[in-house]
């Protein structure tokens, strides 16, 4: 086993240095890279607007503004509209293709069309940069006027890719340093009873997580097997930020990609069910993903 007082002063300072320095190397590239990726990311968003306004003009709107682009996850952005429109599906993929081109680093996307006062998806679809790979139907139904949010999801570039692996390199050595110069602290896991309990207490509510329904002064309101499984998600991490990619594969994990399905109608559904109780709530945490929060 390794032992730093056997290992020579000179040597073990050498070996701090030399790790220190590597590591404010690669963070510096990383920071040079977040930099190129936030231009990257404002020039995209510019684009997404110009989808927003050519789909308005579409729908035979020349007045009203296209809202902020909001950026609701990781390469995952949403455009929204002032007022209701309506749209052609093979207009709306031809427009958003003809556009999205134009983005050096876009290849690979999936689109959501929401609407919003049904809080569903109505229309999706699927890109690849190998045309026989596209997931597209249903572009002759044209859709009825109304209020309409698109979300796209795009595909991680190379670039993102290697800005993480710079990132888990320096924290792989920073890691090690702390290895050899500092105590180490044993990792904090949940007990495993907590893992395999079938209620839960939030708050004044019980979750009943076997019969699917929460609990609260002797009234039940019920829960679909979805709800449930993000239910418990919550449950085993109450107070915690779960990222929204960590939420669909726990919940999809065994389903494959399914185009059309959407966390934030599954997110909205409970919100609803747990309002019985203001101080238990599911609350977004901008550009990470969502957290039960509740308050004693």
């Amino acid at each position: 086993m390794f032992n730093r007082r056997n290992f020579p002063s000179g040597k073990r300072k050498y070996l701090f240095g030399s790790i220190v320095c590597i590591f404010i190397v690669v963070t510096c590239v990383a920071f040079r890279m977040e930099d190129k990726n936030d231009f990257d990311s404002s020039r995209r968003e510019v684009l997404l607007r110009k989808i927003g306004d050519e789909l308005l003009l579409q729908s035979g709107d020349s007045t009203s503004r296209v809202m902020p682009i909001k950026k609701i996850a990781d390469n995952e952005y949403q455009i929204s509209f002032e007022n209701d429109l309506t749209f052609q599906p093979v207009v709306l993929v031809n427009t958003i293709r003809n556009l999205l081109i134009k983005d050096p680093l876009t290849s690979d996307y999936v689109v959501n069309v929401l609407n919003c006062k049904m809080d569903s998806v109505v229309y999706g679809y699927a890109i690849s940069k190998n045309r026989k790979d596209d997931i597209v139907a249903c572009i002759g139904r044209k859709q009825p006027k109304t209020c309409y949010t698109i979300n796209i999801k795009f595909k991680p570039r190379g670039i993102a890719l290697a800005k993480n692996e710079y990132f888990l390199g320096g924290l792989s050595l920073l890691a090690f340093v702390g290895f050899i110069f500092l105590r180490a602290k044993p990792k904090k896991t949940l007990p495993e009873n907590d893992q395999h309990a079938d209620r839960f207490t939030l708050g004044s509510m019980v979750f009943d997580r076997k019969n699917r329904m929460l609990l609260i002064d002797g009234n039940s309101l019920d829960l679909t097997k979805t709800e449930t499984r993000v239910l418990r998600i919550f449950a085993l991490r109450p107070n915690e930020t779960i990222e929204r990619s960590r939420l669909q594969k726990e919940i999809w994990e065994d389903e494959g990609v399914i185009v059309g399905r959407s966390l934030d109608m599954f997110i909205s559904k409970l919100r609803k069910k747990l309002e019985v109780d203001p101080n238990v709530q599911i609350v977004v945490v901008r550009g990470k993903g969502y957290k039960l929060e509740i308050n004693v």
